[in-house]
């Protein structure tokens, strides 16, 4: 296998490993704030000020994985 061929795995796997995590960690993080939201309903309005944060950050991990499979894909140091 050449160099190229193993870059362009890489990537695939950075971007499906990094979406899967994403979409698990989001899905979680939205069934807790539902199960908190009904336990306490006064507290509804702080925890989704909460969640939309956290949601912001575990995508933008995702996103930062893109970033650097596509830096891999379109500036290959390891091939020509």
């Amino acid at each position: 296998m050449s160099n190229v061929a193993l870059v362009a795995l890489a990537c695939g796997l950075i971007i499906g490993l990094g979406s899967l995590g994403a979409c698990i960690g989001i899905a979680m993080m939205g069934g807790k704030y539902l199960e908190a939201s009904a336990r306490q309903p006064e507290l509804m309005n702080a925890l989704q000020t909460k969640m939309f944060l956290l949601a912001g950050l575990i995508d933008a991990a995702f996103l930062i994985g893109v970033g650097i499979a596509m830096l891999f894909a379109f500036a290959n140091p390891f091939g020509a």
